[in-house]
C-alpha cells in the first residue's frame, strides 16, 4: 500500500532569518508558533509550523518543510483610531473633552451608525467612543494601567496634565521605570497612558 505524505507549511512571519535560540509556543497538537531570539536587531522573529499527520495501517508520517521567508508589506501607514467603550456618551465627553481637552471630529458619521458614539482628535489620529455593553469586568482590575490593555497618547509635558488630574480629582499612578508618564483611568475604567515626548 503507498504511503501518502503530504508536507506542512512554515511561514516566517519577518523576512531576516538568523537562528540562534528556538523555543515551541504550542498552539494546539498540531501546530507550534517558534520564537527565535537572535540576529542584528532586538525583536524577536516568529515561525508558525503546521505538522500534517496521517496514519495508514497504524504507520504515522510526519514532515516539516523547510522556512518559507517573505517580507510582509500591504502598506501599513499609522494607527488611524482606537475604539473605546463607554456606558453613557455624555459622561465619557465630560472627561475625554472637558478634563482632557480633546476636540471632536465634527467630519466623522454619527448617524450612520447603529449606536451612539463620537471621534475625538488626538493628534492626526483619532479616538472613537463608542456607547455599547463593555464585557470587561470594572471592578478587579490592575491598579496601575500600565499591567492592563490601555491606549497610550503622547504629550509634551506630563506635569502640566498631572496638575490637571489633581485638580479634577482623578486618580493616577506614575511609570514604574521612572520614565515621565502617568496612567490613569476613564470613566468606564479604560486605561490610558500618557508619556512624554520630545519636539
Amino acid at each position: 500500500m503507498a504511503s501518502l505524505h503530504i508536507p506542512s507549511a512554515t511561514v516566517a512571519l519577518q523576512h531576516k532569518v538568523n537562528r540562534v535560540t528556538a523555543k515551541p509556543i504550542p498552539v494546539n497538537s498540531l501546530c507550534h508558533f517558534y520564537q527565535t531570539n537572535g540576529g542584528g536587531d532586538r525583536s524577536p522573529r516568529f515561525y508558525f509550523k503546521t505538522k500534517a499527520k496521517l496514519s495508514a495501517e497504524a504507520n504515522i508520517f510526519e514532515r516539516e518543510s523547510t522556512s518559507v521567508h517573505e517580507k510582509i508589506d500591504y502598506g501599513v501607514v499609522s494607527v488611524h483610531h482606537v475604539g473605546v467603550l463607554c456606558e453613557n456618551l455624555e459622561r465619557s465627553l465630560e472627561f475625554y473633552q472637558g478634563i482632557l481637552g480633546l476636540e471632536i471630529n465634527e467630519a466623522r458619521p454619527h448617524d450612520k451608525l447603529p449606536y451612539r458614539g463620537a471621534w475625538l482628535w488626538v493628534g492626526s489620529e483619532m479616538i472613537h467612543l463608542m456607547e455599547l455593553p463593555n464585557p470587561d469586568p470594572l471592578t478587579g482590575r490592575a491598579q496601575h494601567g500600565g499591567r492592563d490593555r490601555h491606549t497610550c497618547i503622547a504629550i509634551r509635558d506630563v506635569s502640566k496634565l498631572k496638575v490637571i488630574l489633581d485638580k479634577a480629582g482623578i486618580p493616577y499612578t506614575l511609570s514604574r521605570s521612572g520614565r515621565p508618564a502617568i496612567f490613569t483611568r476613564d470613566p468606564d475604567a479604560n486605561a490610558l497612558e500618557f508619556t512624554q515626548v520630545d519636539g
